[in-house]
């Protein structure tokens, strides 16, 4: 479902402020794999998932999407293919429009435009229900503004909205970074009740280990651009937050791992 080859990125190449975010990386996600990717500030993690998402181009290397050579395509013809939940909560809901609205412009996304407005009876019932996996009260709720939701909220509602259509990869990252420890935990359990119910092919950025490890059945590390821990399957399954730690020293040649890290 997501094959990348080679990819390299400098920002702001021959200037003193020079950066080689990504060197080289190579990933194939399976249909249906729920990868969590994991590493310190600077390891490349939001430059991994932008460059798939076409926010800016690589400079060399490929990534294709269910077989489609996206490398060249811009951030907007990428979109048909991919879901992606943004760490703000602000950023994937129009603040001004009610939920069944928001729900209603993600349930159209990619498909033709008719001069029909409104939205039907049915569709308000088939939002009902869609928002009851929510667990947060907001099938009773679909005339509120999404601007008065709160940050998990939004961010819950966010998840719904980016899984309408059943993209053919999921990017979420670090969605639950901004929210509060319970809500964090909720919308994390929503998360693997969506991607699990659908197959969801998804790529996951989190700072918090426990995390890393508790979800998904495959965990990638980055260090400097590069992906140095790859782990699956059964391996996964006996990750320690120690484990993790010490695989990370052995793979870096390092024993830093910055706070943000450690603490998550």
């Amino acid at each position: 479902m997501l094959d990348i080859k080679g990819i390299w990125k400098t920002f702001n190449a021959g200037t003193v402020n020079e950066k080689t975010a990504l060197r080289g990386v190579d990933l194939h996600l399976d249909d249906g794999d729920f990868v969590t990717v994991i590493g310190g500030n600077g390891a490349g993690k939001s430059t991994l998932l932008n460059a798939i998402a076409g926010t800016w181009l690589v400079d060399e290397g490929t990534i294709s999407v269910d077989g489609v050579d996206v490398t060249k395509l811009s951030e907007h013809k990428r979109a048909k293919y991919i879901g992606r939940v943004f760490q703000d909560p602000m950023m994937g809901t129009a603040a001004t429009m009610q939920i069944d609205e928001n729900l209603a412009l993600a349930m159209r996304r990619g498909k033709a435009r008719t001069l029909r407005s409104g939205i039907s009876r049915e569709e308000r019932e088939n939002y009902k229900e869609l928002l009851k996996i929510l667990d947060l009260g907001l099938e009773d709720r679909l005339t509120s503004k999404v601007g008065l939701l709160s940050g998990g909220q939004r961010q819950a509602l966010t998840l719904l909205m980016a899984t309408l259509q059943k993209p053919k990869l999921l990017l979420l990252d670090e969605h639950t970074a901004a929210l509060d420890p319970k809500t964090a935990a909720k919308v994390l359990d929503t998360t693997e009740k969506i991607v699990g119910r659908d197959k969801l092919t998804t790529l996951m950025i989190t700072h918090n280990m426990r995390d890393a490890i508790a979800h998904g059945n495959r965990l990638i590390m980055m260090y400097e651009g590069k992906i140095v821990i790859d782990v699956s399957g059964e391996e996964k399954r006996k990750l320690t937050v120690e484990r993790l730690l010490a695989l990370f020293s052995q793979a870096s040649g390092s024993d830093e791992a910055d706070d943000k890290l450690l603490l998550g």
